[in-house]
């Protein structure tokens, strides 16, 4: 009867570690296709900071589905704008739109997504929500500015989002001066390491010519 059960159970684990490295296979070969697409958008923008020669200087944390949180969202009440410093000295008027808290290591992690209060002129942006972080590994492994996940509205569902750091990216001035990169407010500096997501550059950092 013993072996009986043993033998069930080696089966049960058996299932569910199959079960996980098929999912986690699948979830890398998203996030590769995921990161190809962001290595283009370079390539796509006429005012991108980087050209083909420039792209196998970026890198990338392995994927990590423990960093791909569910989060409650929670909409911010009594907000107004305000204004974003960036690194060039300009501001940017955004506003916090929600509040989102993520169970993460033990902990509650609380994180602020914000919306620009312009429109957008492409009115696929619409719905865009901006979060940028910094954390333990900003100026080590990552940009020291910070980085940022782009994030939707629409991404909000029965008041829960995903969070997916290993979908969080440098802003343009980690590679060139001449942009307006918003600095990470500080209710989103985290006093932890987030290993996921893009690393720092290692090619030339480019100055603007005057």
């Amino acid at each position: 009867m013993k072996q009986r059960y043993l033998i069930s159970f080696l089966c049960f684990v058996l299932l569910v570690s199959c079960s996980t490295t098929k999912k986690t296979s699948n979830y890398q070969d998203e996030l590769t296709t995921y990161r190809e697409q962001y290595k283009n958008g370079f390539l796509q923008d006429p005012r991108s900071p980087l050209t083909k020669e420039d792209l196998p200087f970026l890198s990338f944390y392995e994927a990590d589905l423990n960093l791909k949180l569910n989060c409650n969202c929670t909409k911010a009440t009594d907000a107004k704008p305000f204004e974003m410093p960036t690194y060039s000295g300009v501001t940017r008027t955004y506003i916090l739109h929600y509040i989102a808290t993520c169970p993460y290591q033990g902990q509650m992690l609380t994180l602020e997504l914000y919306k620009n209060i312009h429109q957008p002129i492409n009115p696929l942006y619409k719905n865009n929500l901006f979060l940028p972080f910094k954390d333990e590994t900003s100026s080590d492994s990552t940009y020291g500015g910070g980085r940022y996940i782009n994030l939707m509205v629409t991404d909000i569902v029965n008041d829960k989002i995903i969070i997916d750091f290993n979908k969080a990216y440098n802003p343009w001035c980690a590679f060139s001066d001449g942009f307006n990169c918003p600095i990470p407010p500080k209710a989103n500096h985290l006093p932890f390491a987030i290993k996921a997501g893009e690393k720092m550059f290692t090619g030339t950092y480019k100055e603007k010519k005057s």
